[in-house]
Order: structure tokens, then sequence, then C-alpha cells
């Protein structure tokens, strides 16, 4: 008896390390294509800016998501003038696409939305929360990987994580920081509910 849970737990632990494969900083995100909350298709290599583009796991329901709304629309903003375009991805299989429309419309009006059936690019990247931030190069090379800063209702910022990142590659300069544990709700696979 004893044999047989281990041997389960093995093996649901192997299926788990298969499915989220995951990309290191360094890496190069191969170039995906998905629909979005507009109902068209893109790809990264569409969206990216001259200097890149920020891959950012967004949720509706999520309530860390709902403290960085402000923040990420501010970042948004002030990088995409620079070059570095933000690009939303929901992968909760939880949330309706009219949830999803919605959410993306009132809170995250200047980028697009756009999702990810079946967690494929989450496993693939290896995303496990929202927010959840991948910043690439114009060559598509991950520069930097996890958190948006240190706090998660910004009263008491002390590391601008993704905004040092920004600013380290706009200035020539090599990233110093280029991990930081991500933290927030995690991606509702559909693994999950089985």
């Amino acid at each position: 008896m004893k044999r047989a849970f281990f041997t389960f737990f093995a093996v649901v632990a192997m299926a788990f390390a298969v499915n989220a494969q995951g990309i290191n900083v360094g890496d190069t995100m191969e170039n995906f294509t998905l629909q979005g909350t507009d109902g068209k298709t893109h790809s990264l290599n569409d969206l990216k800016g001259k200097n890149g583009a920020v891959v950012m796991f967004l949720s509706a329901q999520c309530p860390v998501v709902k403290d960085y709304i402000e923040r990420i629309n501010k970042i948004a903003a002030e990088y995409d003038a620079k070059g570095i375009k933000f690009i939303g991805i929901n992968s909760n299989h939880t949330e309706s696409l009219e949830w999803v429309t919605s959410d993306a419309k009132e809170n995250f009006p200047n980028f697009p939305m756009l999702i990810d059936k079946g967690n494929k690019l989450a496993d693939k990247l290896g995303a496990t929360v929202t927010p959840e931030a991948y910043f690439v190069g114009a060559d598509n090379k991950l520069l930097y990987h996890g958190a948006i800063d240190n706090d998660r209702k910004g009263k008491n910022i002390q590391e601008q994580y993704l905004r040092t990142a920004f600013d380290a590659k706009l200035g020539g300069k090599a990233i110093e920081r280029t991990k930081a544990n991500a933290f927030g709700c995690t991606i509702k696979r559909l693994e999950a509910d089985k």
C-alpha cells in the first residue's frame, strides 16, 4: 500500500514537471500566436516593440492583480513610449471570455489581452501565478522573469524589479537582477480540477 502511494505521487510529480517546462533567463522565447479579447489573432513578434515586450500573466478575479492595476498601467504607458510593449495573457480556465474581455476593457485598455486556452503558453513558459512578468528583448531573449516589484499593496515599494530591468536594458547596461519570485494567485489550470 505504501509503495503504491509513493508511486502515485511520483507519477503526479513527473506529470507536473513535464507539463510546466519553463524558460530560463537567456533563453529565446519562441514566437507564439493567440487570440485576443478583440477577436483577432496576435503573435509575440507582431506585438513586441523595438526594444522588446513584457508578457504579463493576468487574471480578472485575482485580488493581487487588482492591487497592481494602477502600477501596471503606469509602467506600461511609460515604457510603451520607449519601445517596450505590454502583452496581457489570461490562462485561467475558470474565467469566461466575456469576463476577461470586460475586465481587460475596464482595467487594462491600453494593451492587448490574449487568451491562453488550455494553459499551453503558461505551461511552456512555466508561469504559475498572476501577476507574473516575462521581459524579452527585441531578439526574444528572456532578460527578466518574475515579480513587478516587492510589495503587493504598493505602500512600501523598496525594489522595482521590472522598471530596473527596463532601465538597465534601455541604458545599455547589464540587468543585475534577472529573477525575482513572482507572487499572487495561482493560474487556474485544467489539470487542477481533474
